[in-house]
């Protein structure tokens, strides 16, 4: 059930404890900063200003105490899209306090096949991702309450099995 009340910018003003995101996707490259995508396809060095709105947003919560943190369900080899997050986006990222684990699906089943990308906030409202096929964000939809105990549970099992960025990346980065 989806409910109309909030979008996703006041789940991300109003949350009080945590704020905790499923990606799921190999490909998100016609969402968010495209130019900077290019830039890194382009092989130049990543700007210095690089992600800053995001990592002010994330550290003025964590200077707070909330915790902000995601898991991504990866398969190895990277694509060129993740090689560009995990590389520049989740090592910038970090320097905002926003924490990252890696749930690598190369020589396993997926535990969470089907679920979809979502925001979970507070244990409490789930907001599921939408894109289309070539990874073009559409949308969130904000579930009602009654709907997190689902999404809960998927986050609770990738952290189950999903190891920490720095740990994966220093093994497995490029």
């Amino acid at each position: 059930m989806t409910s109309s009340s909030r979008s996703l910018g006041d789940l991300f003003a109003q949350f009080r404890r945590e704020a905790f995101r499923l990606e799921t996707l190999d490909d998100y490259g016609r969402s968010g900063n495209t130019e900077a995508y290019r830039t890194f396809l382009a092989g130049d060095p990543q700007p210095a200003d690089y992600n800053a709105e995001w990592v002010a947003e994330v550290r003025s919560h964590t200077g707070q105490g909330k915790r902000v943190y995601r898991a991504h369900i990866v398969s190895r080899p990277l694509t060129t899209y993740l090689r560009y997050e995990l590389g520049w986006g989740y090592r910038k990222n970090m320097s905002g306090g926003e924490e990252f684990f890696i749930l690598d699906i190369t020589d396993r089943p997926n535990p969470l096949a089907g679920a979809p990308d979502f925001w979970l906030f507070d244990s409490e409202t789930a907001a599921v991702m939408r894109y289309d096929e070539r990874g073009t964000f559409l949308g969130a939809d904000v579930l009602s309450a009654d709907a997190s105990a689902d999404y809960v549970r998927y986050r609770d099992e990738a952290l189950a099995q999903a190891q920490p960025f720095g740990d994966w990346w220093a093994e497995h980065g490029e």
